[in-house]
Protein backbone atom coordinates (compact mmCIF):
# COMPACT_ATOMS: atom_id res chain seq x y z
CA UNK A 1 0.00 0.00 0.00
CA UNK A 2 1.98 3.27 -0.89
CA UNK A 3 1.33 6.90 0.86
CA UNK A 4 -2.12 7.60 -0.95
CA UNK A 5 -3.67 4.53 -0.04
CA UNK A 6 -2.77 4.50 3.30
CA UNK A 7 -3.74 8.30 3.72
CA UNK A 8 -7.28 7.53 1.77
CA UNK A 9 -8.14 4.56 4.18
CA UNK A 10 -7.06 6.94 7.35
CA UNK A 11 -8.89 9.91 6.16
CA UNK A 12 -12.68 7.76 5.27
CA UNK A 13 -12.15 6.41 8.33
CA UNK A 14 -12.31 9.20 9.86
CA UNK A 15 -14.81 10.77 8.00
CA UNK A 16 -17.39 7.85 8.86
CA UNK A 17 -16.31 8.21 12.48
CA UNK A 18 -16.94 12.19 12.30
CA UNK A 19 -20.79 11.50 9.83
CA UNK A 20 -21.51 8.91 12.64
CA UNK A 21 -24.72 7.80 10.89
CA UNK A 22 -24.78 3.90 9.33
CA UNK A 23 -25.77 4.56 5.62
CA UNK A 24 -21.59 6.50 6.12
CA UNK A 25 -20.08 3.00 6.31
CA UNK A 26 -21.80 1.82 3.21
CA UNK A 27 -21.22 4.94 0.96
CA UNK A 28 -17.54 4.71 -1.21
CA UNK A 29 -15.19 7.13 -0.20
CA UNK A 30 -12.72 8.30 -3.10
CA UNK A 31 -10.09 10.65 -3.91
CA UNK A 32 -13.10 11.84 -6.53
CA UNK A 33 -15.26 12.36 -3.65
CA UNK A 34 -16.57 15.19 -2.46
CA UNK A 35 -17.25 16.51 0.96
CA UNK A 36 -20.45 18.72 -0.29
CA UNK A 37 -21.97 16.96 -2.85
CA UNK A 38 -21.44 13.79 -2.32
CA UNK A 39 -21.35 13.56 1.39
CA UNK A 40 -23.24 16.56 2.39
CA UNK A 41 -20.90 17.07 5.22
CA UNK A 42 -21.54 20.01 7.30
CA UNK A 43 -19.89 22.79 8.83
CA UNK A 44 -19.67 21.53 12.54
CA UNK A 45 -18.57 18.11 11.06
CA UNK A 46 -15.74 19.66 9.16
CA UNK A 47 -14.55 20.99 12.07
CA UNK A 48 -14.71 17.82 14.05
CA UNK A 49 -13.08 15.91 11.07
CA UNK A 50 -10.27 18.80 11.17
CA UNK A 51 -9.69 18.19 14.70
CA UNK A 52 -9.51 14.40 14.17
CA UNK A 53 -6.69 15.16 11.16
CA UNK A 54 -4.99 17.38 13.50
CA UNK A 55 -4.79 14.61 15.98
CA UNK A 56 -3.94 11.96 13.57
CA UNK A 57 -1.27 13.28 11.67
CA UNK A 58 -0.23 16.13 14.00
CA UNK A 59 1.68 19.59 13.51
CA UNK A 60 3.06 19.05 10.37
CA UNK A 61 -0.31 18.47 8.49
CA UNK A 62 -1.78 22.04 9.33
CA UNK A 63 -5.43 21.39 8.01
CA UNK A 64 -7.05 24.52 8.86
CA UNK A 65 -4.05 26.66 8.02
CA UNK A 66 -4.63 25.08 4.49
CA UNK A 67 -8.41 25.75 4.45
CA UNK A 68 -8.19 29.18 5.18
CA UNK A 69 -6.09 29.48 2.03
CA UNK A 70 -9.23 28.73 0.02
CA UNK A 71 -11.79 30.68 -0.91
CA UNK A 72 -15.53 29.49 -0.31
CA UNK A 73 -16.43 28.11 -3.77
CA UNK A 74 -12.89 25.27 -3.20
CA UNK A 75 -13.67 24.69 0.19
CA UNK A 76 -17.31 24.03 -0.72
CA UNK A 77 -15.95 21.69 -4.01
CA UNK A 78 -13.18 20.26 -1.92
CA UNK A 79 -12.58 16.41 -2.28
CA UNK A 80 -11.43 14.00 -0.42
CA UNK A 81 -7.92 13.66 -2.43
CA UNK A 82 -7.45 17.38 -2.28
CA UNK A 83 -6.95 16.46 1.47
CA UNK A 84 -5.22 13.06 0.96
CA UNK A 85 -3.15 14.78 -1.60
CA UNK A 86 -2.13 17.71 1.04
CA UNK A 87 -1.41 15.56 4.00
CA UNK A 88 0.96 13.23 1.73
CA UNK A 89 3.03 16.47 0.48
CA UNK A 90 2.80 17.55 4.64
CA UNK A 91 4.22 14.10 5.96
Amino acid sequence: MNDEQEVLQTVAGLIRDVVGEDWARDVPIGLGTSFGQDLELESIEFVALAEKLQGCYGQSVDFVGWLSQKDLDAIINLTVGEVVEFIVRCR
